[in-house]
């Protein structure tokens, strides 16, 4: 059997966590910023964790990482 192939977009948007857990980045951040709040900018440069139900999907993409 071959081995895997990397979802190369999936591999530049996600990281996995030492427990296994998908990390990603909040949206909404690029562009149209002025009308946001500072507290609201902040909070979204934070990371945040994928829920247990998206995760799965993302973990078969990412198989070697």
């Amino acid at each position: 059997m071959p081995k895997m192939k990397t979802h190369r977009g999936a591999a530049k948007r996600f990281d996995l966590t030492a427990t296994g857990k998908v990390k990603r980045s909040h949206a909404f951040t690029s562009h149209i910023l002025t009308k946001k709040s500072a507290k609201r900018k902040r909070n979204l440069r934070k990371a945040a964790m994928m829920s247990a139900a998206d995760a799965q999907r993302v973990i078969k993409l990412i198989p070697y990482k």
